[in-house]
């Protein structure tokens, strides 16, 4: 029998109430104390409601999540590359989920309230005596993934981790070939700059914060998952050849 909390991560008029304060306390931070750079939000105007998975690098437990909500309320109101006034946030746009580990979203209050906001919550499998190596999910994550990709956006983040240019699972190859959605890459920085990594709290005001999204992906699902996880990798920009880059500059 289903929980209380579980029953109110159902319904649709808790998640907007959990957009709308979380969102009134998020905006200020990344649009008045930082500078808030978006690109590419002509590359969801005219996705599906359903079957649209985001992919990115992650840098922060919340704040990026977080971000990206409130950019998908903005272009629901017709905003291009911008926020503006956050009047969107009284009717957000609520058919979006993100993937996240399920003994995170159980630690703190802010995680407990995000996992409200629309998580799928996945369990984190281990090589036996080495907590360390992580084989993947099992079967019925992958499952829940699919399935709420059916009706609705999904973001996840191939890597895992907010360890930058850590190795991708192949877990999210696996599901993007057995659903075979519109795959959408997006390359975010400064988040681990401005904010702390577990919160909403400020390390530093003034950064620069860029979001972007790229064009959906033109992926051949008769390709191996090794082959496609490459591909993602690269969209994402943490594959090897940007890793050189970056240690170049």
């Amino acid at each position: 029998m289903a929980s209380l909390y579980e029953k109110l991560r159902g319904i649709k008029l808790v998640r907007k109430f959990i957009y709308v304060l979380i969102g009134s306390i998020s905006y200020p931070r990344l649009v008045l104390l930082n500078k808030f750079r978006i690109s590419g939000t002509e590359h969801l105007k005219d996705l599906p409601a359903g079957n649209v998975l985001f992919i990115s690098n992650h840098q922060t437990y919340f704040m990026d999540v977080i971000a990206f909500l409130h950019i998908f309320c903005a272009v629901k109101w017709g905003k291009n590359n911008k926020l503006g006034i956050p009047y969107y946030l009284l009717n957000p746009f609520t058919r979006v989920y993100f993937v996240s580990a399920e003994d995170t979203m159980k630690k703190t209050f802010m995680s407990r309230l995000m996992a409200l906001a629309g998580s799928i919550t996945v369990k984190r499998t281990w090589v036996e005596d080495d907590k360390t190596v992580r084989k993947g999910l099992n079967i019925n994550d992958y499952k829940k993934i699919i399935n709420a990709l059916k009706n609705n956006w999904v973001i996840t983040f191939p890597q895992g981790t907010t360890k930058p240019f850590a190795p991708g699972r192949k877990g999210t190859a696996f599901v993007a070939k057995q659903s075979q959605a519109i795959v959408i890459p997006i390359v975010i920085s400064g988040f681990n700059i401005a904010f702390h990594k577990k919160s909403l709290g400020l390390l530093k005001t003034g950064t620069t914060l860029n979001v972007q999204f790229k064009p959906p992906m033109q992926i051949n699902y008769e390709d191996s998952l090794d082959d496609i996880l490459v591909q993602m990798m690269d969209a994402i920009e943490q594959s090897d050849r940007y890793k050189t880059d970056q240690q170049l500059v």
